[in-house]
């Protein structure tokens, strides 16, 4: 294990207490991590992204959802879920510079990315602006990211159930969706 995933889990350690909620953000997030590097293997950037950087920020992408209020969840905060990511980059930010990079891919992973016609629209509780991912690291975790929920027994999702998922929301989450997926060679 490199040192800066080590620091990334101590990081997770210092903020949730052993228990449940700490184990489920565990399972989620290795789940996540583990499908991106899959994901980035058989792609186009294989070899020309930092695997160890992936690594790091998978593990970090949902911290800040200790602080939301979505019991099903294990989550008993005051904050409404869909703001884990602005809330998790917050806390990241709140360490120091050297987080940004890890705050920005928080902040741009929920659905495929918020633009802020979504937020406008869909009358949700953040800032009205763009959450959209970046860089090519974002994008991949924003995308490894829809085949996992918290939730349920937290098994990969069918591409096809993801798919379905993500026409829910509208035209512009599924085209973003299907725009990453063809990004990263996922048919």
């Amino acid at each position: 294990m490199s040192g800066k995933l080590a620091a990334a889990l101590e990081l997770i350690s210092n903020i949730y207490p052993e228990g449940d909620l700490r184990n489920l953000l565990l399972e989620h997030s290795e789940s996540v991590r583990d499908k991106a590097l899959s994901i980035l293997s058989g792609s186009p950037f294989a070899g020309k992204l930092d695997g160890e950087f992936v690594s790091e920020a998978a593990m970090l992408h949902d911290i800040g959802i200790i602080r939301c209020d979505a019991p099903g969840i294990l989550c008993h905060g005051t904050e409404p879920y869909i703001r884990h990511g602005v809330i998790g980059a917050g806390m990241l930010r709140a360490i120091g510079p050297e987080m940004e990079r890890y705050a920005r891919i928080c902040e741009r992973h929920t659905g495929c990315g918020l633009s802020a016609n979504d937020i406008l629209r869909q009358n949700l509780p953040l800032p009205e602006t763009d959450y959209l991912p970046e860089t090519v690291e974002e994008k991949l975790i924003c995308l490894a990211d829809k085949f996992f929920s918290k939730s349920g027994d937290m098994k990969e999702k069918p591409l096809a159930t993801v798919r379905r998922s993500m026409d829910k929301f509208g035209p512009e989450t599924t085209n973003r969706f299907e725009q990453l997926c063809s990004m990263f060679s996922i048919v």
